[in-house]
C-alpha cells in the first residue's frame, strides 16, 4: 500500500510538473502575442488580459473591468453581446478615429464557464497597405486613360482621312509620338520604382565629390531650364568631403528635383542648386521661386502619383519624387521639402559620409 501511495505521489508530482510547464509555456505565448487577448466571465468582467491588449486599448488596468469599459466602442460591445446571447463566434471590425486605429474583434464563446474569449487585432497597417494598393491601381488607371484616349482619337481622325491632309497628317502623327513617349516614360518609371522598392536595384557605390555631382546635374538640365526662360545657379560650399554613393542614381534624384522646379516656376524665375556640410553628411538642396506647395501637402508629395491639385499637375507621371525618395533612402539618407506657398519651394536631401 505504501509503495502504491509513493508511486501515485511520484506520478502526481510528474503530472504537476508537466502541468506547470504547459502553464508557463501558455503564459509565455500570451505574453509575446501581438494580438490582444481578453478573457471575460459570464457577467462580462475581464478576468485576464495579456500585455498586447493593454497596448491596444490604451491602459494596463483591464482586469475586473467590464468589456464595455475596456473596448469603449458600441459596435464592439454589440459583438460581445451577440456572442453572449447566441453563443456563436462573432467578428466585428471598426475604425477608431480618436485612436487612429482599425481594430478587429473576434469574440469566442466559452462553453464551459459561460464567458467569452476576446481576440483584438490591430489591422491599422494592413488597412493602410490595402488603401495604398487601391489608390495605386486607381491612379495608374487614371494616368493611362488620358494618353490612351488621346491615341484612340488621333488614330480615328487619321483613319477618317486626315492622314492624307499634308498639314493635319504630320501634326497628328507628332502628337501620337508625344503620347507614346509619355506612356513609355511612365512604364519605365513604374519599373524603376518597382525594382527600387523591392530592393532589386544594385547601387554602385563609389567616392563622389558633391561639387562634381551638382555641376553634372546642372549641365544635364541647363538646356531645359533655358527653354523655360529660367535662371539656374549653383552654390556649393568649398572643402566638402566625398560621399560614398551611386553617382548615376543621385544625379537622377537631382535631375528629378530640378525638373519638378522647372514645371512649377514661371518664366523669369530662378532655380538654385546647392550643397553644404552637415553633421555626419552632406545636404543637397534644389531651391526655386515657383508657385510653392500648400503645407498640408508637404508630407504627401513623395507618394506615388500624388498631385497637389489639378491646376498644378503640369506634365510628367507623378512618380519622379517617389523614385527620388527611395533612392535617397537606399543610400541611408533622408529627403524632405519646405515651402512658402506662392513664393517657392526647397527640396533637401542628406547623404551620410
Amino acid at each position: 500500500l505504501i509503495g502504491a501511495i509513493e508511486s501515485r505521489r511520484a506520478s502526481f508530482g510528474s503530472e504537476l510538473a508537466v502541468l506547470r510547464a504547459e502553464t508557463e509555456r501558455l503564459a509565455t505565448v500570451l505574453e509575446q502575442l501581438t494580438d490582444g487577448v481578453l478573457i471575460a466571465d459570464a457577467d462580462g468582467r475581464v478576468q485576464f488580459a495579456n500585455p498586447a491588449a493593454g497596448k491596444l486599448f490604451g491602459t494596463d488596468k483591464l482586469t475586473h473591468q467590464s468589456v464595455a469599459q475596456v473596448v469603449r466602442d458600441h459596435q464592439l460591445i454589440e459583438a460581445w453581446k451577440r456572442c453572449q446571447q447566441t453563443r456563436l463566434l462573432q467578428i466585428e471590425a471598426v475604425e477608431l478615429p480618436t485612436r487612429k486605429q482599425y481594430l478587429q474583434l473576434i469574440v469566442i464563446p466559452d462553453e464551459h464557464e459561460g464567458g467569452s474569449l476576446l481576440l483584438a487585432q490591430d489591422l491599422t497597417q494592413v488597412r493602410k497597405l490595402e488603401m495604398v494598393r487601391r489608390d495605386f491601381i486607381s491612379n495608374v488607371s487614371h494616368e493611362l486613360r488620358t494618353p490612351l484616349a488621346s491615341l484612340k482619337a488621333l488614330t480615328e481622325t487619321l483613319q477618317s482621312g486626315a492622314l492624307a491632309d499634308p498639314d493635319a497628317g504630320p501634326r497628328f502623327l507628332e502628337r501620337i509620338h508625344t503620347e507614346v513617349d509619355a506612356l513609355t516614360q511612365m512604364t519605365q518609371e513604374l519599373l524603376d520604382l518597382s525594382r527600387i522598392e523591392s530592393g532589386q536595384v544594385q547601387l554602385n557605390f563609389e567616392a563622389i565629390a558633391p561639387r562634381k555631382l551638382i555641376h553634372s546635374a546642372a549641365d544635364r538640365m541647363k538646356a531645359q531650364v533655358e527653354r523655360a526662360s529660367l535662371i539656374l545657379d549653383v552654390k556649393v560650399d568649398d572643402g566638402l568631403l566625398n560621399i560614398n554613393a551611386d553617382k548615376n542614381r543621385l544625379e537622377q534624384v537631382l535631375v528629378n528635383l530640378i525638373h519638378n522646379s522647372v514645371k512649377f516656376t514661371k518664366p523669369g524665375g530662378r532655380i538654385t542648386l546647392g550643397a553644404e556640410a552637415v553633421p555626419g553628411g552632406v545636404r543637397c538642396a534644389v531651391r526655386d521661386t515657383g508657385v510653392g506647395i500648400p503645407s498640408e501637402s508637404l508630407t504627401r508629395i513623395f507618394e506615388r502619383f500624388y498631385r497637389v491639385d489639378s491646376s498644378r499637375t503640369g506634365s510628367g507621371t507623378g512618380l519622379g519624387l517617389s523614385i527620388s525618395r527611395h533612392i535617397v533612402e537606399a543610400h541611408g539618407g533622408k529627403i524632405w521639402a519646405e515651402s512658402d506657398e506662392g513664393r517657392g519651394s526647397v527640396f533637401y536631401f542628406e547623404i551620410p559620409i
